[in-house]
């Protein structure tokens, strides 16, 4: 039943052109395209563009897999009356609910090794296994911390344009405040501020630390870590809220 359902679930994806255009074209094509821009140039700790960037375009596909394919399809099922029809169908909530997310960490784990084999041919990234195996563990990682606060911001909308709307917006402050664009240390002191704000800011730095093997674990790290982590813990409390709410 639940290989069935993720089939399905696979299959509805790769018809939806929103979500292929914003999840599967759009991060790689910005990272050749910046790539051909800024690729000669060194970055914080002395790493090369495809060693910086590399990974943050990876989580840049993860977060636009997570809130547009698994976010938003939840507030698509609410407004258009499928958890009702589930309710009578052999099909469990429980059961769409993991096919998703299954669904979700393989198209991100395909993003991530697109990304990877565009760094390989074009900007020379190295590959070694052990540190591959470790990054990807991370990565499984902030996968799942970013599902749970997707399922918990999308929990208050009813709406699917609000939700299609905020998205769209959601995406635009991620790229600027996020680290994708430009180094937030060159962007306007208000941007710096907001990008504190931003878990995928804090994402971005530790996930590239990991990637290259600088993480350390100094005051900046351990910000990034409690801060996260307290996202986390806050939208399972707002889940389980919600959820007794619609029972």
């Amino acid at each position: 039943m639940l290989a069935t359902q993720l089939k399905y679930d696979l299959l509805m994806f790769s018809r939806e052109l929103f979500y292929l255009v914003f999840t599967i074209v759009v991060p790689p094509v910005t990272y050749i395209f910046m790539g051909q821009l800024f690729g000669d140039q060194t970055y914080a700790g002395n790493l090369s563009y495809a060693q910086t960037y590399t990974p943050s375009y990876i989580l840049l596909i993860t977060f636009t897999t997570v809130f547009f394919a698994f976010g938003f399809d939840q507030v698509t099922h609410r407004t258009t009356g499928v958890e009702k029809r589930i309710r009578l169908s052999p099909v469990s909530k429980n059961m769409l609910l993991l096919s998703s997310i299954i669904r979700s960490i393989i198209i991100t784990s395909f993003g991530y090794l697109f990304v990877y084999a565009i760094g390989m041919l074009l900007y020379d990234l190295q590959f070694h296994v052990l540190n591959f195996i470790l990054a990807y563990g991370f990565f499984i990682a902030l996968n799942a911390a970013l599902l749970v606060i997707a399922s918990a911001i999308y929990s208050f909308f009813n709406e699917m344009k609000s939700a299609l709307v905020f998205s769209i917006v959601i995406f635009q402050v991620v790229i600027f405040t996020g680290g994708f664009a430009f180094p937030i240390n060159m962007m306007p002191k208000f941007i710096q501020v907001i990008a504190e704000f931003n878990p995928l800011y804090h994402m971005n730095n530790l996930f590239i630390g990991v990637w290259n093997e600088q993480l350390t674990f100094d005051n900046s790290t351990l910000i990034s870590v409690v801060y996260i982590s307290c996202l986390v813990i806050v939208a399972l409390f707002v889940l389980h809220i919600s959820t007794k709410r619609r029972i």
